[in-house]
């Protein structure tokens, strides 16, 4: 059963979990997609229905966001804990690697994912990058038939929200057997471009405060926070233990 934050349905599930659950998507036959919303995203669905529907559609909806459960928390629902998309991502690989699965990365900006594709064969020996291609592209077809074509089973889509899980939805049954994991602004970490919090911050729950003090700008998308976690513990009040889908 999965907890509702807002609405949208997360699995209850720690890391490790996770990750065997990805690795048994992988197992099975078809398209399959992993979502990571965090506070941000959660809030934008009350206002897309389409993109609610993206996040609850999707085989595992795992909590990227510290914001996620503290809400969880409120509620009187909690999540298990907080699993970044990003550890989760390489965990995969590390997988990926043994298992030789093939990979594809796509997203960013050009060029992007080509030298996150190098940087990631080099921490991960043995991995191997069948394809690469940035998020400027404007036709669905010609995308899903290059990945359809490369034989990828593992799809890192990173095209930012709410695009990617849009996309991820709308097209899970045009990937062959892959499963696809919406990852947002990972490529540019693993190609270098951005760093990621020191481990400190990120097990005290304060990634997004280093995110924020290295990116100010960030300022306009950080305020929903409070506000998000205002209104849960409004609903709380009104509505008492939140519910299970």
């Amino acid at each position: 059963m999965r907890i509702a934050v807002k609405d949208v349905g997360f699995d209850p599930v720690t890391l490790g979990e996770a990750g065997d659950r990805c690795r048994a998507l992988l197992e099975e036959p078809g398209g399959h997609y992993v979502v990571t919303p965090n506070p941000e995203i959660v809030w934008l669905a009350r206002k897309m229905p389409e993109l609610k529907a993206a996040l609850n559609g999707a085989d595992l909806v795992i909590p990227d966001g510290i914001g996620i459960i503290y809400a969880a928390k409120i509620l009187g629902t909690p999540l298990k804990e907080r699993v970044p998309g990003i550890e989760l991502t390489e965990a995969l690989l590390t997988y990926a690697a043994k298992a030789d699965l093939p990979i594809y990365l796509l997203g960013a900006k050009p060029g992007v994912a080509e030298r996150a594709g190098e940087k990631l064969c080099e921490k991960h020996p043995g991995l191997r990058v069948v394809g690469c291609g940035d998020g400027y592209f404007r036709e669905d077809a010609p995308v899903l038939a290059r990945l359809r074509e490369s034989g990828a089973r593992l799809i890192l889509v990173c095209l930012g929200f709410p695009r990617q899980e849009l996309w991820m939805a709308a097209h899970r049954n045009e990937v062959g057997d892959a499963l696809m994991l919406g990852v947002g602004g990972s490529m540019d970490v693993f190609a270098g471009d951005v760093k990621r919090a020191p481990e400190a911050w990120c097990k005290a729950g304060l990634e997004w405060l280093y995110r924020l003090i290295s990116q100010p700008s960030r300022i306009k998308r950080m305020i929903k926070l409070p506000i998000f976690l205002m209104s849960v513990v409004l609903e709380r009040i009104k509505h008492g233990k939140a519910d299970r889908i």
